[in-house]
């Protein structure tokens, strides 16, 4: 396993039906434990994915994660997320360390922490990925409800059960990562091993500019946001304007254009710019200052689309 990686050994169980079969005929599997299992290769194979099949031969028995070394090449194993000989039913991430408790790393107990391994601090971050520990932290202007529940003590467009703040034994006020990433089949494998989806997500997000608006363009945010709401500009009044475009011919833009769906470290309402299609007004501005983190109202000085926003506020 050392030198072909693991992971074709825990593919005999977590591969296809074949061979499950083939280790029930061998006596090493039950038929009926064989029948719950679900094909991660499948998973691996898609063409978003953890690169588990694709890059071999560069994890070490002793790393430390986040990783140290700034020339490391970026991997990922079955063993950078599973422990296979403690892991068990109802405790997916036991024996994997990576949870800080002040100069202390121990045992992981929530899923981000395990994200946060190859996600956060690791030395070698290719150039277009960020520190997704920073994006989620509570003490920033705005982020998605990860490590806690959010700022806002109301989001208008949130679906049932989805709520700011919990105060019901039902309701829904913190999200885990694979609520967004993961298998783009429903009754697919648990887990964020592959997706047909780009960004290795569970539903659509379309992310490049002038695009039509639709149900699946932006699935991944109508998932939790009421669309409806959204296009009747209940939360901020220009949200058809800039999704949908203009009647005119001109497609909308996407939500990534405004918006960090992990968090932003600037300012609320998990504005940031994607500054491919934002760039700075003719006096040099590119900012967004909110009035307040429930009030709708605030100020854009920037150039979108060959238009000029010069403190222009709503």
């Amino acid at each position: 396993m050392a030198l072909s990686g693991e992971e074709s050994s825990c593919l005999t169980c977590h591969g296809d039906t074949g061979a499950r079969n083939r280790m029930v005929q061998g006596g090493y599997l039950k038929s009926q434990g064989a029948s719950l299992l679900r094909d991660i290769a499948n998973e691996l194979r898609k063409p978003y994915n953890h690169p588990v099949l694709t890059v071999q031969g560069v994890h070490r028995q002793l790393e430390a994660l986040p990783e140290e070394v700034v020339n490391a090449a970026r991997h990922s194993e079955c063993v950078d997320c599973h422990n296979p000989h403690v892991v068990e039913k109802g405790k997916p991430f036991r024996g994997m360390q990576g949870r800080r408790v002040g100069n202390l790393i121990t045992e992981i107990e929530n899923e981000y922490e395990l994200c946060y391994r190859c996600h956060s601090e690791s030395a070698n971050l290719p150039g277009n990925s960020s520190d997704k520990h920073a994006e989620f932290k509570t003490t920033n202007p705005s982020f998605h409800p990860v490590e806690g529940e959010g700022k806002n003590t109301v989001v208008i467009s949130l679906k049932e059960p989805y709520v700011a703040q919990k105060k019901r034994p039902n309701e829904v006020s913190q999200i885990s990562c694979s609520d967004c990433h993961g298998s783009d089949d429903p009754a697919g494998p648990k887990g964020p091993h592959g997706s047909e989806n780009q960004g290795l997500l569970v539903l659509n997000y379309q992310t490049d500019d002038e695009r039509p608006e639709s149900e699946q363009a932006y699935a991944l945010c109508y998932k939790c946001h009421d669309r409806v709401s959204i296009l009747s500009n209940e939360s901020f009044p220009y949200h058809s304007l800039h999704i949908q475009g203009r009647m005119s011919g001109q497609d909308g833009t996407s939500c990534f254009t405004c918006h960090d769906a992990h968090g932003s470290t600037q300012y609320t309402n998990l504005i940031k710019f994607n500054e491919n299609v934002v760039f700075e007004n003719a006096a040099g501005k590119l900012k967004f200052d909110a009035q307040g983190y429930s009030a709708r109202h605030g100020s854009c000085s920037l150039s979108c689309h060959g238009v000029e926003h010069d403190a222009k506020d709503y």
